[in-house]
């Protein structure tokens, strides 16, 4: 058996069960449910191997709440002796997925990012006339639960493994019911209603399970379509050619792709467009040369730093919380030409 070979005896050793509670545990240490775990963190992390090793383990629940930044949508968060699995598992497969990877898909990968994503797309702006963008409608509540156990038992070739995989990617059906309307693709009959369906947003597993679950169309389109030219971020989708023609042709190919994914494109942002009038790529306008940060994304920024200012001048946070945000913003707009916004929408919080 290869060294890389992902099993349960792998993901229950001792060693990457302690490496998945400090990876679950980063930065929330002193919340309640992580700091009672770490209370008692040996006989918890013995007890969860137990489980785990007997095939008794089973997944909570999940507790729901909205966000509405960047964009309004439902997050799940799992127990965290649960999330202490995700990464468990995610340890012992990642590597497996990593090396097949293509290097151009940027999302939950080490190494890659936004930031990193949008140079790539700037690149490919300076080379090429023309960009085809595509984003998938409702990414994460249409994953097909059969496909992606699929795609995973192609290279997770332990049983008990695949049998934990499909215990938690079960446990996302229904969570995102909610945002998912129906649709039907040839072949179908009443039966495809009732697939299982939705990968929970918040879950590590589910991050990773996207990319292994579009590996394939990364693949298609890179290989079958010789696009050189090609960017992913999570359901964004950027092809770049000097040719409108072929571009569009790639349109209809990609389409056929992702119908055997169960998956559809928003139809009236799939346009072919010339470079020059900028490409909007996650949160920002791409031009060949400069970058601006998208208005919309500046009047929530307002709002929100607004917000934090005053909730620190009430004395509802403290500075540092407010300063946090203000720098962490600072950060995300200085890779674009955004010297003089920064200071438009920072002068109202100087005193």
């Amino acid at each position: 058996m290869s060294r890389l070979e992902p099993t349960l005896e792998a993901l229950c050793a001792w060693e990457n069960l302690l490496l998945a509670w400090r990876k679950a545990a980063r930065g929330k240490r002193t919340t309640p449910g992580v700091a009672a775990f770490e209370h008692q963190v040996a006989d918890r992390l013995l007890a969860l191997q137990q489980r785990l090793a007997t095939g008794t383990w089973q997944p909570g629940g999940y507790v729901h709440f909205t966000i509405d930044e960047p964009k309004r949508r439902c997050i799940s968060a799992a127990p965290f002796a649960d999330r202490v699995v995700h990464h468990a598992l995610c340890n012992v497969i990642e590597p497996v997925f990593e090396r097949l990877f293509i290097p151009d898909s940027y999302a939950n990968r080490p190494g890659k990012g936004t930031h990193r994503a949008v140079d790539r797309v700037q690149a490919h702006a300076r080379r090429y006339r023309y960009v085809l963008l595509l984003d998938i409608v409702k990414h994460f509540p249409s994953i097909d639960h059969a496909i992606l156990l699929e795609t995973l038992g192609r290279r997770v070739h332990d049983p008990r493994l695949m049998d934990l995989a499909a215990r938690i990617i079960a446990s996302g059906d229904g969570v995102l019911e909610q945002e998912y309307r129906m649709v039907w693709f040839p072949g179908d009959d009443l039966l495809a209603a009732c697939r299982g369906r939705g990968l929970p947003i918040g879950n590590l597993t589910s991050q990773f399970w996207s990319n292994c679950y579009l590996h394939p169309l990364d693949e298609f389109i890179t290989r079958g379509l010789h696009c050189d030219a090609y960017v992913r971020y999570v359901d964004d989708m950027a092809l770049f050619s000097d040719s409108k023609a072929e571009l569009w042709a790639w349109k209809d190919a990609v389409l056929q792709r992702l119908a055997r994914l169960r998956l559809t494109v928003h139809q009236g942002s799939a346009q072919v467009r010339p470079v020059g009038t900028g490409v909007p790529w996650l949160g920002f306008v791409v031009y060949p040369q400069q970058r601006r940060v998208k208005g919309r994304k500046v009047v929530e920024a307002t709002r929100r730093l607004g917000a934090g200012f005053d909730a620190w001048r009430a004395g509802r946070i403290s500075f540092a919380r407010f300063d946090a945000g203000v720098q962490g913003w600072i950060n995300h707009v200085r890779y674009a030409d955004s010297w003089g916004l920064r200071g438009h929408v920072l002068r109202p919080f100087v005193w």
